[in-house]
């Protein structure tokens, strides 16, 4: 096989497997209503079947993408995914909510390895500058389309199968990855690893961990909870020891030293609250589509499939207007487009026809793929390809922190704006009010319990309270990205169009 193939075919890869964890991201929430009959989970097991992925998927990322830099990319990567492809069949096969839990957790684990080093292979394989970038953009490309593609693919399947069918469908799908990079795949890692700090490794995940699960049980149950308290304080303590001994070891497990590169620190700063709005806004118009147009699953995830497949085309395009533009522009529009389709939706009411949900995803879907692609390929570009497993990991780490801090920002903004909002009937009891003004679903089943009138005078006035807790989340939302608009140029002044091979280090030497 010639370099060009090689290079291509690693790309197709690379794509392959992102787009299974993109798409494994999705489908679970569509299971859950069908999952809950079978195995009948207490409402704490619910919230742990729902999580535990994302918690061990973010706590690994950084030991992960350095694992790959020292023992190899290809073959982190092709364990990950035959790991992946064995616990998403023990998922689908789960007798009970423990043992799915757990199933849940090992496919976490097994995405840890995969995330990082998908993006850290494509970095090696395309050392031209321009190349690269356009690698990158087909990267996030992908991502976005599988992120879009979920709701619909799982829909399909729970209409036909039972739950499990949403994670057995990824066996097939791992096989044929495993076979193709088996062939196609070069190996590459850090010629001068150095060891790995086992003291590092538990200091960073506890970190990660905890901070993720404190701002996301802040969004659920308020911050004075003593549960978000104490794992924020534990969060921050071992971060706070975890950097301090970075910048003490010869061999650190991040080289904290990256964050003052200003391409760097500026892309990850701007992933970060990029991810914060989109993630919120997923969760808001799921809800949107299903409880105030009343439309189902399959139907709700038809509806928002353009924004993802806008952002493909997006990520698509982002190489093309770098080259003519540059990198600090293309990110500001990236940004600016998304906060226009953010100002579209503060527009938006209980009968807005879709035709004008439509127009607003699409500019925000493109906005979202010019900042993506190009921060991605930013980061990557900025540092050594030799440490591009541990800088994948940092931007991935840096999309977990932003989904659960726009989940528990924006989250936290649209319930109480739902709640302050909200103006009930009189005559309601006690309890049906207090459900009502819990959450939009509360209310909607509240009021299933009335008799006629007051059953729809309730629903009324629950869809009316969300939809301008909507306005007031995505002005939210907005104002943060315009702030970061006008900000992204100044970081970025004078990173090029181009960016050259960063090498500190000598070049890695194949492994045959």
């Amino acid at each position: 096989m010639n370099d060009t193939s090689r290079k291509w075919g690693t790309l197709a890869v690379a794509c392959a497997a992102v787009l299974l964890l993109s798409l494994d991201l999705t489908v679970l929430h569509l299971a859950l209503p069908k999952l809950g009959e079978d195995l009948a989970p207490s409402a704490t097991q619910m919230l742990w079947i729902a999580d535990i992925y994302g918690f061990a998927l973010a706590a690994l990322l950084v030991t992960m993408g350095n694992l790959g830099d020292r023992i190899g990319r290809r073959r982190l990567l092709l364990a990950g995914l035959a790991a992946f492809g064995a616990a998403s069949a023990l998922t689908a096969y789960a007798p009970n909510a423990p043992l799915l839990i757990a199933a849940r957790a090992l496919l976490g684990v097994a995405g840890a390895t995969v995330m990082p080093s998908t993006l850290s292979l494509v970095r090696n394989v395309f050392t031209d500058p321009k190349q690269r970038t356009t690698a990158v953009g087909i990267w996030s490309s992908v991502s976005a389309v599988g992120f879009a593609l979920g709701p619909i693919v799982g829909g399909l399947l729970l209409d036909h199968f039972w739950w499990g069918s949403v994670f057995l469908i990824n066996v097939p799908v791992v096989v044929v990855v495993l076979a193709a990079g088996l062939v196609v795949l070069p190996e590459s890692r850090n010629p001068r690893p150095g060891r790995l700090d086992l003291v590092s490794v538990p200091l960073s995940a506890v970190g990660v961990l905890g901070l993720i699960y404190a701002l996301k049980e802040a969004a659920t149950g308020g911050v004075a909870q003593a549960r978000v308290i104490v794992a924020a304080v534990v969060a921050v303590a071992a971060l706070v020891v975890f950097v301090r001994r970075q910048t003490r070891l010869a061999e650190p497990l991040i080289d904290v030293a990256l964050f003052r590169r200003r391409a760097f620190a500026a892309t990850v700063g701007a992933e970060l609250v990029a991810v914060f709005a989109m993630l919120a806004m997923s969760v808001v118009f799921a809800q949107y589509f299903q409880l105030v147009m009343g439309w189902s699953p399959l139907t709700a995830g038809l509806a928002g499939m353009p924004g993802g497949l806008a952002g493909g085309l997006g990520g698509a395009l982002s190489g093309v207007l770098v080259h003519r533009w540059g990198r600090g522009p293309v990110v500001s529009l990236g940004l600016v487009l998304t906060a226009i389709g953010f100002i579209l939706f503060s527009r938006i009411d209980t009968g807005t026809p879709y035709l004008y949900m439509l127009v607003a995803m699409l500019i925000q879907g493109v906005g979202m793929g010019f900042t993506f692609a190009v921060t991605g390929d930013t980061l990557l570009a900025s540092v050594p390809k030799e440490r591009a497993g541990a800088a994948s990991a940092i931007s991935e780490t840096a999309h977990e922190m932003g989904g659960a801090l726009g989940i528990a920002v924006l989250g936290t903004v649209l319930t109480s704006a739902y709640r302050n909002g909200l103006v009930l009937p009189p005559g309601l009891s006690h309890g049906a009010a207090a459900e009502a003004r819990d959450t939009l679903a509360g209310a909607l089943k509240a009021a299933a319990a009335l008799p006629g009138d007051a059953a729809g005078a309730v629903a009324r006035a629950a869809r009316q309270a969300f939809v301008e807790g909507i306005h007031v989340t995505v002005l939210t939302g907005a104002a943060i990205l315009l702030v970061l608009a006008v900000a992204v140029p100044f970081a970025l002044r004078g990173v090029p169009k181009v960016i050259p091979e960063t090498v500190d280090e000598p070049e890695p030497v194949p492994v045959k």
